[in-house]
């Protein structure tokens, strides 16, 4: 039985000085590096990244902040990749989700190839060819052809991505945990409410 760690969306226009900067954003990326150095707990590491092209109403020059938002995350930009303080070294596969969708869970990430992103590298890469033949690999299906049983969600945000992230995980059977110090939200009710709506779903919040 397998243990994955699931960093979700922890990318400069989430952090201080993004266009939909959440606060805290680029301490939580710190301390999720220092979590990672420090915990010898997980089998695998994988980091999920908003990667849109053309998501049609999720932006919005009038957002709500509830469903529509500035524009965010374009695929290949500075804004989608990792910040600089997540240390990506032992980040085992990269999972890309909302490409023409809002896709706020990474179970809707497809796997980036490996010859695009390379564990280490903090730049932003080019949008993947999604007519390049091979057949997509989700988030699910890797999680599952490594045998991982169980999940820990930390990350951006708490009330929307990895709110979303965690229902999937606990849904599609995995035994779920978010971590409540390495995760950071958009408005601090909702993520209490989302983390309340997590436990009683069945995700152990610690």
């Amino acid at each position: 039985m397998a243990k994955a760690l699931i960093i979700v969306d922890v990318q400069n226009d989430f952090c201080e000085g993004g266009s939909l900067a959440v606060d805290g954003g680029a301490e939580l990326a710190s301390e999720i590096s220092e979590h990672i150095n420090e915990t010898a707990d997980y089998d695998f590491i994988v980091a999920t990244q908003d990667w849109h092209i053309d998501p049609g109403s999720h932006f919005s020059d009038t957002p709500d902040f509830i469903n529509s938002w500035p524009v965010h995350c374009v695929a290949g930009s500075k804004g989608a990749a990792l910040h600089r303080n997540l240390d990506t070294e032992d980040i085992d596969a990269y999972f890309r989700k909302g490409r023409y969708d809002a896709a706020y869970s990474g179970f809707d990430g497809l796997l980036a190839p490996e010859d695009e992103v390379m564990p280490g590298e903090r730049e932003a890469h080019e949008a993947a060819n999604p007519d390049d033949g091979e057949a997509p690999v989700s988030l699910d299906d890797w999680l599952r052809e490594n045998d991982v049983e169980d999940v820990v969600v930390v990350g951006i945000a708490t009330d929307f991505c990895v709110r979303a992230t965690a229902l999937d995980a606990v849904n599609a059977g995995y035994n779920t945990t978010v971590l409540r110090d390495y995760v950071a939200g958009v408005d601090e009710d909702a993520s209490e409410a989302a983390l309340d709506e997590l436990e009683d779903a069945g995700v152990e919040v610690k």
